[in-house]
C-alpha cells in the first residue's frame, strides 16, 4: 500500500502575487505560466503538484518562475478541485491525507488527468515535454517516463515511489534524462533510496543527475520554511538545478 510520511502535510506559504492565468486545457483546469520573452511554442513544462494542487499559492510561483526562464509551464489541477487544503498544515489540524487519497487520487485518477492535458497541448502544436513533480507529482513524472512521453525529467523529494523497483525499471525501459532534488530528512525518498539511485544510474546513458541539499526536509522545495537559510538555499538551488536541467535538455 501506498503511504505518505509526517512531512507531507507540513509548510509555509511563500509571499507574492501569481502572474498566471487558469486556462482549460483538454478538459482540465490548468494555470497556465507564460514567458513574456519569445519562447518555444513547440514545448512546455508541466508543473507535476504536490497534494495541496492548485489550492496553493507556492506551486503558482514556481510555476511563474520556470515561465521567467523562458518555459511555457501548465500545471494541471491533478485533483478535480479537491486538493488537500494549506490549512491542513496548521499545527493541529489533524488531516487524514490516506483517507483524501483513498477517495479517488490514486494513480487511476490522476493520470487520465495528465493525459488528457497532454493530447490536447500535443494537438496545439506541442511536441516536447519536460516534467517536474513535487512529492506526489513526482510519482507521474516516473510514470511518464517509463512511456518516454517526456523529453525530460526532473524531481524534488518524489513521494509514492516503489524502491528499488521503480528506480530499476526507469533505468531499463526509459530514455528520458533524469535529475533527482534530494534532501537530507525524506521518508518518501531516503538516504538508502538516493544512495539506490546513484548505484542503478550509474552510467545512465540519457544523463542523470542528483542534487543534495543538506539541511533539508522533504517539501523543502515547494514549501520550506524559507526563514531558514538551509532551506531557502536548497528550495532555490533545486528550482535553479532543474531551470539548468530543463535548459540543457528540452
Amino acid at each position: 500500500m501506498m503511504s505518505f510520511c509526517k512531512d507531507c502535510l507540513k509548510g509555509v506559504t511563500h509571499d507574492g502575487t501569481p502572474e498566471g492565468t487558469t486556462e482549460t486545457i483538454g478538459g482540465i483546469e490548468c494555470y497556465v505560466g507564460t514567458p513574456t520573452v519569445d519562447y518555444p511554442k513547440d514545448k512546455v513544462v508541466l508543473v507535476l503538484t504536490d497534494v495541496c494542487g492548485l489550492g496553493s499559492v507556492n506551486t503558482k510561483l514556481l510555476a511563474d518562475d520556470y515561465a521567467r526562464n523562458g518555459f511555457r509551464t501548465i500545471t494541471p489541477d491533478l485533483f478535480n478541485g479537491d486538493p488537500v487544503p494549506t490549512s491542513a498544515f496548521k499545527p493541529g489540524a489533524n488531516y487524514n491525507l490516506q483517507e483524501w487519497f483513498a477517495k479517488g487520487h490514486g494513480q487511476e485518477h490522476t493520470r487520465p488527468i495528465i493525459d488528457k492535458v497532454i493530447a490536447a497541448l500535443k494537438a496545439d502544436g506541442v511536441t516536447a515535454f519536460a516534467a517536474i513533480g513535487y512529492c506526489f507529482g513526482g510519482r507521474f513524472v516516473f510514470d511518464l517516463a517509463f512511456e518516454n512521453i517526456t523529453a525530460v525529467s526532473a524531481t524534488a523529494h518524489p513521494s509514492l515511489l516503489h524502491i528499488p523497483e521503480d528506480l530499476e525499471k526507469y533505468a531499463a525501459v526509459s530514455k528520458v534524462p533524469l535529475l533527482l532534488n534530494t534532501c537530507t530528512v525524506d521518508a518518501q525518498f531516503p538516504h538508502e533510496a538516493q544512495a539506490k539511485a546513484d548505484e542503478i544510474f550509474a552510467g545512465f546513458e540519457p544523463g542523470y543527475k542528483r542534487e543534495y541539499f543538506e539541511g533539508c526536509t522533504h517539501g523543502f522545495a515547494v514549501r520550506g520554511d524559507l526563514s531558514n537559510p538551509k532551506v531557502k538555499a536548497g528550495k532555490e538551488g533545486a528550482f535553479k538545478a532543474t531551470v539548468e536541467w530543463f535548459i540543457k535538455y528540452l
